[in-house]
């Protein structure tokens, strides 16, 4: 058996319309949202083995706010297949995960998380910035990875953990 977790991205800022698409950064909500949801899955006993994220600012600024918050130094990496794939590029991402490893956390973007998810578990789920899903693999190797492999354990949506922060909506 083994878990991943699925972390699309924290709020990004649109602010700067010279910036690319990849080089956009959180905005303030993210900024509070990606430390506040560390905690979460610290508290509920979800800290991943591993972190491999999208290279993208605001995918590698939510990993890193997330790590902070872990309070343990995590194998956090970089994939630039992660910035806009599709689910089976993150299915072979995945896949190449050191079987030593019992879980592991992808950061990344929509459409892709949202069709991964749906590619593992068969759930249509709704992943707005910085949410979590669960997944547990009846797997025992990562390269075992495929369609239907997953049952969701649970989805985390900041806005329902977390109504309001410094009164702006999460």
């Amino acid at each position: 058996m083994k878990r991943i977790l699925i972390l699309r991205h924290a709020k990004s800022s649109w602010t700067d319309p010279n910036l690319s698409d990849f080089e956009r950064p959180l905005n303030e909500r993210g900024l509070r949202t990606a430390p506040f949801m560390g905690k979460l899955i610290v508290e509920r006993g979800l800290s991943p083995a591993a972190i491999v994220s999208s290279p993208a600012k605001r995918a590698r600024q939510t990993a890193e706010l997330v790590v902070n918050e872990i309070g343990v130094e995590k194998n956090l990496s970089f994939d630039d297949r992660i910035y806009e794939a599709s689910p089976n590029s993150l299915r072979i991402v995945v896949s190449e995960t050191n079987d030593d490893l019992a879980s592991l956390m992808i950061v990344g973007h929509n459409p892709g998380i949202e069709g991964f998810i749906r590619h593992l578990t068969g759930k249509i789920e709704s992943m707005p910035t910085a949410a979590l899903a669960v997944i547990d693999l009846n797997i025992e190797s990562w390269k075992e990875i495929n369609h239907d492999t997953g049952s969701l354990i649970t989805i985390i949506r900041p806005k329902e953990e977390m109504p309001s922060v410094g009164g702006a909506a999460a």
